[in-house]
């Protein structure tokens, strides 16, 4: 039952994404169909994107207040509604409507797995089997960038998102029949601890003995947003995933492509190959990364700083070459920004860890923000840096140029770190035993 309930949420989440990367694939007949200039169309496609990240809270506040069946078979309605829209607007304003709607159904989809999880695995399985939700979700891009660009150019553009936004409808109603909350609760008391790692050193008898407590959607409802944003171990959650993925979105999303090209002179298919290998190197250590997560919880934080740390070597190693950078020192690299993405979905236990069950979905929101600020962050800082240089336009692109832009990486993951390390000490100092007063009766 628990893998149909998963199986079932996973691929919810793979056509929430295949709504989120659609216009990547069909962005010049979008253009044709909209009549749009590229600006425009770059709008429509960043929209989905800038909707998700905007509704993370609220999307996590809903599904600790109504359950991840809810919001899942509701968002799916919301990418359903969206891609129909989509694929009969008239005009570039209903597109623009079509594609929020996809990117709110997005938005509350990763979040409300990542609540219905711990519910129905293990906790040592939990990371594992988030890791898995995240990189089968990304199957979404594959859809999009190869079934569903083959039937816009074989059945047209309104057949083609008709029959998406089908599909998704019909999982939507399978989600509301499929999907429930699990017998299981690996949390803490009523009163969850402040911190993360106290409660990961917690011998795994007390562990158990904490989750006997049954718990609702509304459970410690009252406890609201701000408890779960005052928890250190939230905080510590949000800035791992500050640090961790921003740098391959980057380069894998942006300017990955033409920062390899254009800046260090590798060939063009090359380039393309090298920037899908930040995803396909997620793929491939993704699991690894949870298993490690699962098996070590004392060592999560521990995980992504390592990530981190070789991220800001890799950058200085690259941007620091004399001459030319030789394409292995650029596949280590690749290699390095890849371990990012398996790295942000620790931050999610990190965070897991510190609060009650039924703010769990709260505490994915916050944590979630923090890649997102990052990556936007980062890539507009990357664009400002070429245009003060003079390079705003693709001729006036150099080497020196860009290497001179790449290095806001350095900075704003050094950032990172030490926003981490500020949140490991609250952590601690929050797990600390408090020296208690003796009474006076005991002094008398």
């Amino acid at each position: 039952m628990r893998l149909l309930v998963w199986g079932t949420a996973v691929v919810a989440y793979v056509l929430a994404v295949v709504g989120r990367s659609a216009l990547a694939a069909t962005g010049v007949t979008a253009a044709q169909r909209f009549d749009v200039s590229a600006a425009q169309l770059s709008l429509l496609a960043v929209l989905s994107l800038a909707v998700y990240a905007a509704l993370q809270i609220p999307a996590g506040v809903l599904v600790d207040r109504f359950g991840a069946r809810r919001l899942i078979a509701g968002g799916a309605v919301l990418v359903a509604v969206g891609q129909a829209v989509l694929a009969l607007a008239p005009s570039f304003p209903l597109a623009v409507c079509g594609r929020v709607l996809a990117g709110a159904g997005d938005a509350v989809t990763f979040v409300s797995i990542l609540r219905l999880v711990p519910t129905w695995f293990a906790p040592r399985r939990v990371p594992l089997v988030n890791q898995l939700s995240g990189i089968l979700g990304q199957l979404g891009q594959a859809v999009s960038a190869i079934p569903l660009a083959a039937l816009v150019v074989s059945d047209g553009w309104t057949a083609a998102y008709l029959s998406a936004a089908g599909v998704t409808g019909l999982v939507a109603a399978t989600a509301a029949l499929v999907l429930r909350d699990g017998p299981l609760t690996h949390s803490v008391p009523a009163s969850a601890p402040a911190s993360a790692s106290a409660t990961d050193r917690a011998p795994a008898s007390d562990r158990a003995s904490a989750s006997d407590r049954a718990w609702t959607p509304r459970d410690d409802d009252r406890s609201g947003l701000r408890a779960v944003v005052r928890s250190p171990g939230t905080r510590l959650g949000f800035w791992c995933h500050f640090a961790s993925p921003f740098s391959g979105n980057v380069f894998g999303l942006l300017w990955g492509f033409p920062f390899l090209v254009a800046g260090e002179g590798v060939p063009t298919g090359v380039a393309r190959v090298m920037v899908s290998g930040v995803v396909m190197v997620n793929i491939v250590i993704g699991p690894l990364f949870g298993l490690v997560s699962g098996r070590f919880p004392h060592r999560r934080v521990a995980l992504i700083a390592g990530s981190v740390v070789a991220q800001v070597l890799a950058w200085t190693v690259v941007l620091t070459w004399p001459g030319t950078v030789p394409w292995p020192v650029l596949v280590g690299l690749v290699v390095v920004l890849g371990s990012g993405g398996s790295a942000s979905l620790v931050a999610f236990d990190v965070a897991r860890a510190a609060v009650a069950p039924s703010q769990v979905g709260r505490a994915s929101g916050v944590v979630n923000v923090g890649g997102f600020v990052a990556s936007l962050a980062v890539a507009g800082l990357v664009g400002v840096i070429l245009d003060l240089q003079g390079a705003g336009a693709p001729e006036a692109w150099s080497p020196m140029v860009f290497r001179v832009a790449m290095a806001v990486h350095v900075p704003v993951a050094l950032a990172g770190l030490v926003g981490m390390a500020i949140a490991s000490r609250r952590v601690r100092e929050a797990a600390r035993p408090r020296a208690v007063e003796p009474s006076s009766a005991a002094i008398r």
